[in-house]
């Protein structure tokens, strides 16, 4: 049993070691090029077999010493490895290797979601943090509508901050548009507005009641993300251009879009910005409850530790 436990411990220390040792080697050999890239990453490869192979020799012949030494020894050296695994793998420059890693994996998809995801980091480095900070500062009063709506309806609360960001910098009023409310609800989604009325046991949702509207902004981005299959650019997308004349639904099918990257290029006159705004926010908001402040994405190490702390909504 004792020898069980200490090989799933080595084997999550060895995965750690892959990911950053793979990751690293598509951050430098990344390319087309057979001498330049493909050659020398399959290079890594079979140097990374050969290393395996003979740290499991090693860890064999120290195992039976540290045996003869005392019972648990080895469980304890296991240990040991896999805390400094660990310690490792909170780093920032971890994370990038598994950032790499899984846009090479991943192909043209995961590099299109790293490429947004670089892009929300821009957004974020462009922002007025000063104003920024003033805008969450007045997001207090609403925070515990927002997670609990969150909670019910199985969204991201982060987002969901993000969105109220964008959509009234949490000073909630009627807009000329038709908006109302913290998250300027215009026309709701028909299977929105009937659940959240049953969750409150309303007849009709208040738009202008904090906790009403938060509750429909849940529901409504609920709803688009089980329309989209999940995916969350699409779901903001759909959410900010509303259910009217089909919504982005329709829209996908004129084109026969399938997914954020291929609907983009024909939305120069909607909001194809608005995910990125959202989500760019929601990462200002994230920042902001952990550290208390907005760091400059641009000064020293700051940018590495902000890719660090991960864009809400897309976890990788």
């Amino acid at each position: 049993m004792l020898a069980i436990l200490e090989v799933l411990l080595l084997t999550s220390a060895g995965l750690v070691a892959i990911i950053a040792v793979m990751g690293r080697a598509a951050d430098w050999f990344g390319g087309s090029g057979l001498t330049q890239s493909l050659l020398p990453f399959a290079g890594t490869v079979l140097i990374l077999a050969i290393a395996g192979s003979v740290l499991i020799g090693l860890w064999n012949h120290l195992r039976r010493r540290l045996v003869h030494m005392a019972p648990l020894a080895p469980l304890a050296a296991a240990g040991l490895v896999v805390f400094g695994a660990c310690v490792f793998a909170s780093r920032p420059d971890f994370r990038a290797d598994l950032q790499n890693l899984r846009t090479l994996v991943g192909g043209v998809e995961q590099a299109g979601k790293s490429s947004i995801g670089h892009q929300v980091y821009a957004a974020y480095r462009r922002a007025d943090l000063d104003a920024m900070q003033a805008i969450l500062g007045r997001s207090r009063p609403y925070l515990p509508a927002i997670r609990t709506a969150a909670q019910t309806y199985g969204v991201d609360g982060e987002v969901l901050v993000g969105i109220g960001v964008t959509e009234s910098s949490f000073v909630p009023r009627d807009s000329q548009d038709g908006g109302r409310g913290i998250f300027q609800i215009t026309a709701a989604p028909r299977a929105a507005v009937e659940a959240v009325k049953k969750q409150l046991r309303i007849s009709r949702p208040d738009p202008l009641n904090p906790q009403h509207n938060a509750q429909l902004a849940a529901a409504t981005l609920r709803h688009y993300l089980d329309e989209m299959n999940g995916d969350l650019f699409l779901a903001l997308l759909a959410y900010n251009i509303g259910p009217r004349n089909g919504g982005l639904s329709a829209i996908m099918r004129q084109y026969g879009a399938k997914d954020f990257f291929t609907i983009q290029p024909y939305l120069q006159h909607l909001p194809r910005a608005y995910p990125i705004r959202v989500l760019s926010a929601a990462l200002a908001y994230r920042l902001w409850s952990r550290e208390g402040q907005l760091p400059h994405y641009q000064d020293g190490e700051n940018a590495r530790f902000i890719q660090a702390v991960g864009i809400p909504g897309l976890d990788w």
